[in-house]
């Protein structure tokens, strides 16, 4: 998909949003009345704010891509999985908008203004309630291919990927895994050498169902 469709398509966001595809959603294969601990939400604790920026730009032959990164290894619960730049909002920021473009700035050394970007609105907030967030995703457009630098205390690599792969006929594959001692399964976007799970294929479903409508 070319740069401007994909502007074109985005510059309005429809209300209601179109849903992303529900083969995305992971589902614990336990028994009946069985609820694995991390799909409840601990009774006392509210869950948290936090922002995403889906972040969409022109590559070198004006295709639409977008911006993710893998998570470094280690024993942290994210560990090597794909997501966006984003995270928990702080104190004083203008949230979500103003935490989702601060994380870039510290995840990937995104400068907004160099890179023209302009932001459009917001998708479906995502309850992800392994990590007690209530995720807001912030869809921005760049003007240009932005400079990025990742951190490496928080990003192994910068992933950036035509958002055809995720536009409603892009393939899904159905995984069965093992996380956290429960059995899931759950669909996957498969991107290269990696497979897109969870919250971010969700966001990333619902963009393409978006793109889709155009």
């Amino acid at each position: 998909m070319r740069f401007e469709e994909a502007r074109r398509r985005l510059i309005t966001l429809p209300d209601p949003l179109p849903a992303g595809p529900h083969a995305l959603d992971p589902v614990a294969i336990v028994e009946p009345g069985e609820v694995p601990p991390w799909a409840r939400r601990p009774a006392g604790e509210p869950p948290r704010d936090a922002a995403v920026l889906v972040l969409i730009y022109p590559g070198a032959d004006r295709e639409a891509h977008l911006v993710l990164i893998e998570r470094p290894a280690g024993d942290h619960r994210h560990a090597g999985q794909v997501s966006f730049p984003g995270g928990a909002a702080d104190p004083g920021d203008d949230f979500p908008v103003g935490t989702a473009l601060r994380e870039a700035a510290e995840e990937v050394g995104l400068d907004a203004e160099a890179a023209g970007v302009e932001v459009i609105g917001r998708l479906g907030t995502v309850d992800v309630r392994v990590s007690g967030f209530l995720l807001v995703p912030i869809v921005a457009v760049a003007a240009r291919d932005p400079a990025l630098t990742p951190d490496p205390r928080e990003v192994a690599a910068i992933l950036r990927v035509p958002v055809r792969h995720f536009l409603p006929q892009a393939p899904i594959e159905i995984v069965e895994a093992e996380r956290d001692g429960w059995r899931l399964r759950y669909g996957a976007f498969p991107v290269g050498e990696h497979r897109i799970w969870g919250a971010t294929a969700r966001v990333l479903g619902q963009l393409g169902a978006v793109l889709g409508e155009g």
